[in-house]
This record gives C-alpha cells, sequence and structure tokens, in this order.
C-alpha cells in the first residue's frame, strides 16, 4: 500500500495547500494511511493516536480541520471535541471519523460539536467534500 501511496501522481484538492488536518485515531495504519491521502491531496497533515495526544498536538498545530474517531484511548473523542473547542474557540472543523453509525451516535456528535459525522469506511471522495463543505451554507469549513 506504501508503494502505490509513494508512486501516485499528485492529487491535489483545490484549496487544500497549506490547509492544517489533524488526523486522530488510535488504529495506527489506518491514521497514518489516511495522513498520506490528505498529503497527496495538497493538505497539511499531522497525525494522533489518542485523546490527549490529540488535544496537546491541536493546540500547538491549530489546526483547520480535525478528523477525529470516537473511540480513543486515554480521552474519548467526545471529550477531545470539547476540550478542542475550548482551545481552539470553535475555529477549527471537526469531524467525526467513526466505526460508531447508529443514531445515537449521530446525536452525540452533534451535542458534542461536531460539524460533521462519518462512518468508517468513508469513500474517499466523500471525505475530501465534507472536508471542503462542512458547513450548511456551503462554506468551507476552514473559512
Amino acid at each position: 500500500m506504501q508503494e502505490l501511496a509513494a508512486n501516485a501522481p499528485p492529487v491535489s484538492v483545490l484549496g487544500a495547500d497549506g490547509i492544517r488536518v489533524l488526523v486522530v485515531d488510535d488504529n495506527v495504519d489506518a491514521a497514518d494511511m489516511l495522513s498520506e491521502f490528505l498529503k497527496l491531496a495538497g493538505y497539511q497533515t499531522r497525525v494522533a493516536y489518542d485523546g490527549r495526544s490529540a488535544v496537546e498536538m491541536a493546540e500547538m498545530l491549530e489546526p483547520a480541520v480535525v478528523l477525529l474517531d470516537l473511540g480513543l484511548p486515554y480521552l474519548s473523542g467526545f471529550e477531545v471535541a470539547r476540550r478542542l473547542d475550548l482551545c481552539l474557540g470553535g475555529s477549527a472543523c471537526l469531524i467525526a471519523l467513526t466505526g460508531w453509525g447508529q443514531e445515537e451516535d449521530l446525536q452525540r456528535t452533534r451535542e458534542a460539536g461536531f460539524d460533521e459525522h462519518l462512518t468508517k469506511p468513508v469513500d474517499p471522495e466523500r471525505l475530501l467534500a465534507r472536508i471542503i463543505h462542512s458547513y450548511p451554507d456551503g462554506r468551507p469549513c476552514w473559512l
């Protein structure tokens, strides 16, 4: 899989250059692969593998977009979202990217302040579209 990523031509999403994305998932392989995919699309990415590291990294990085798993060690994705809202002042677009897709999970992500809820496995094109168009009025979530 790494060979495919290394040999793939750059995809580059219009407007992605310079946009910081924090990928948070305790599945190291999935997080790293998603980070590499987003780099190929032109985003600047960082990865955290647990809730505490995600909060610390977000405070330093000030990402425009956070792709956040919900079932994380140390701090759940819900708690990370609450803390990011406090430390970033709601400036980051929070996208839940999780295997949890029941209606109760969707409700909890809305209550925790997420802008989007995507269930794994997610289609790469759909993910890129959600990163760019995360608000109901159609403006990119990073503006």
